[in-house]
């Protein structure tokens, strides 16, 4: 069992105030400032619970899916996976798109595809996203 942690201060309301996640328990991100201004698009700089999701599910589904191909006997040589999270303001996150390109020596497309499913199926954080709408994959072999 691992536990991960995060501190997070907040000064104001929601729509005027604003935000920094402080520090992560591994110490490998340092103060990122955060706003409702910024999940909204209306500045840049900061970051939001979206997006930091994003980037958990893209390493989360990269990690799963380096697995499963290196058990099949094809471990890739690289995965470059884009991840985006709609958030719509009153409803929340709507969608999540993960768009991968796999270099993989000795696989074919139909196998690829397939462990490619396999792996969002069973990444924790896709599993943590369940409530997600609608999770969809693009993926290809380089």
């Amino acid at each position: 069992m691992a536990d991960s942690t995060a501190h997070v201060t907040w000064n104001g309301s929601l729509f005027e105030g604003g935000g920094t996640i402080e520090r992560v328990g591994s110490g490998a991100l340092s103060a990122l400032p955060v706003s409702w201004k910024a999940r909204t698009g209306e500045t840049a700089g900061q970051t939001t619970p979206e997006e930091l999701i994003a980037a958990a599910h893209a390493a989360c589904f990269s990690m799963a899916l380096s697995n499963g191909l290196a058990d099949g006997g094809t471990p890739p040589r690289q995965l470059d996976v884009d991840a985006t999270v709609t958030f719509v303001p009153g409803t929340g996150i709507t969608k999540v798109t993960l768009a991968l390109v796999g270099d993989v020596p000795g696989i074919d497309e139909a196998a690829f595809l397939e462990a490619a499913e396999t792996a969002l199926e069973n990444c924790p954080v896709s599993r943590a996203l369940a409530a997600v709408p609608e999770i969809s994959l693009q993926a290809s072999l380089a």
